[in-house]
């Protein structure tokens, strides 16, 4: 039976998501622990490096490093040392993979979605490799945790998280936010008006005369017409 369900890479300052495994799991309680991870990786930066929360039958592990941080889902029975295990050897994979300008310069969810090859058969090794033979690599992990133990939450307690957490991540992240305008984009948008207003007159007058005296020139009206919608276009 899978003890690692779920297991996700976000980016710790806005929580953004940048790849995650596709499974499916229609438990209902497995989904609302989904909505729970959510609301927590928008507010990662406020915890340590690693943390835990547990309930329903389920536990939501996160280890941040860096830019990143890898969280994911596991069964109750999953032990803590063999979840850290996990997610270090995803972040060191995903390090690995994307260097942290192409991380930081990310601006739509799931990025490197292409990743989730590497999780599912990272999720697999450790679904169904004993712990005898991760003997070795489990103990350091085990040292480390007693060193720096994971922060303890519960997801019960997390339940105004989901609301609230996620209006601030639509309405204030960078990743959502447009751009201020720049002196120059306002001189861009400036001419770009003044250009547009320009063809739609001379596009009107010259559809006056075309139509008074003869149709030859309404190929010249078009253009003109056509030059009025790129502007506004641009303005756009």
């Amino acid at each position: 039976m899978s003890m690692i369900l779920f297991a996700c890479v976000v980016r710790v300052r806005d929580g953004l998501p940048l790849s995650a495994s596709t499974d499916f799991h229609l438990n209902q309680d497995f989904l609302e622990c989904r909505k729970r991870l959510k609301a927590l990786s928008l507010i990662l930066a406020q915890y340590p490096d690693r943390g835990t929360a547990t309930g329903r039958g389920f536990s939501i592990h996160f280890h941040s490093s860096g830019d990143i941080a890898c969280m994911g889902i596991c069964t109750s029975c999953c032990p803590t040392v063999m979840a850290f295990c996990f997610l270090e050897e995803l972040q060191w994979k995903f390090s690995a993979s994307y260097n942290s300008t192409s991380i930081s310069l990310a601006t739509r969810p799931y990025a490197f979605l292409e990743f989730d090859n590497i999780i599912q058969k990272v999720k697999y090794h450790f679904n169904y490799t004993s712990c005898s033979q991760m003997k070795n690599r489990l103990e350091k992990i085990q040292e480390a945790l007693k060193f720096h133990p994971p922060v303890l939450l519960k997801l019960e307690d997390m339940n105004g998280m989901i609301n609230g957490h996620t209006e601030v991540h639509m309405g204030s992240a960078p990743t959502y936010r447009m751009q201020p305008v720049t002196p120059l984009g306002i001189l861009s948008l400036v001419l770009n008006i003044m250009c547009g207003a320009l063809n739609l007159i001379r596009g009107v007058h010259l559809a006056e005369y075309s139509f008074q005296e003869d149709h030859e020139g309404t190929g010249n009206v078009i253009a003109f017409l056509l030059s009025f919608l790129a502007c506004i276009f641009q303005v756009w």
